[in-house]
């Protein structure tokens, strides 16, 4: 089992593909598994870089609370572990306010930045969600939280069709690593606390942010806000897309993320 003792964590990381490296940033309560249906594309390119954050998956289950910089530590440690100098940059809901840390921290090792359904700052009513949300967690049944997280990432006409929804259901449910509720917890205040927006201002990497337009988890007007702050940033919308585009859009997903990064490649050389 590949792992790395990074920034006091100990993280399991995949790497699949040869070419120009890709660090992907996975988001909340979600681990390597969630890019299943990005690999085939992304490994046909580029050395893809996949891992479980801390408190998810096969990595480090932490002892306390910690913020977004704390996990955007760790990604840059493990690039560090991996040798990767500089490298594309793609990171999904959670994973994308951890990619903005990254950025901020180290900006000249970024050759472009995507950022997908995920959001500059956390609000007070974001704190609020996080609260509530907490407390219900510790209440209901892992199967009850399974089919919570299917209903906030996938659109109404995902829930038509009965095998897709059995097949994503079961394989959630049969997770060899399921998350403790604990973990997810320290997950979800980290995200509510997350604020980057008065420094994203002077960010200059290649940016391209991408929101779905029917998102319930993070609305698309974040991606709206988000772009806004970034200078010459780019942003995609994906018409009629939930948060989980990545399971349900695969495809569509694969390419929007691919021809941007291939496009500021071709431009840089």
């Amino acid at each position: 089992m590949p792992t790395a003792d990074v920034n006091g964590q100990t993280l399991y990381y995949e790497l699949h593909g040869e070419g120009e490296p890709l660090l992907c940033v996975m988001g909340l309560s979600a681990d390597t598994l969630a890019w299943m249906l990005q690999l085939p594309a992304f490994s046909a390119s580029h050395r893809t870089v996949i891992f479980d954050n801390r408190d998810v998956g096969q990595s480090t289950t932490a002892d306390g609370p910690y913020e977004i910089a704390d996990m955007a530590k760790d990604t840059l440690a493990l690039a560090d572990a991996l040798e990767l100098e500089s490298f594309h940059l793609l990171g999904v809901s959670m994973g994308g306010a951890i990619s903005q840390e990254v950025a901020l921290a180290a900006p000249e090792r970024i050759r472009t930045l995507t950022l997908a359904v995920t959001w500059p700052a956390g609000t007070a009513w974001a704190r609020k969600l996080s609260e509530v949300w907490a407390e219900r967690v510790q209440k209901i049944s892992h199967e009850g939280h399974v089919d919570e997280l299917m209903l906030l990432n996938f659109s109404e006409q995902f829930f038509e069709d009965d095998q897709g929804v059995a097949w994503v259901r079961g394989m959630m449910l049969q997770h060899p690593h399921p998350q403790p509720p604990e973990a997810f917890i320290r997950q979800l205040e980290a995200c509510g606390r997350h604020d980057a927006s008065e420094r994203l201002t002077s960010l200059n990497v290649p940016t391209h942010v991408i929101g779905c337009e029917h998102d319930m988890l993070v609305p698309v007007w974040k991606s709206h806000e988000l772009a806004a702050l970034i200078p010459d940033a780019r942003l995609t919308i994906l018409e009629g897309a939930p948060h989980g585009a990545n399971v349900e859009r695969a495809d569509e997903f694969n390419k929007t993320v691919l021809d941007f990064i291939a496009e500021r490649t071709r431009t840089a050389a």
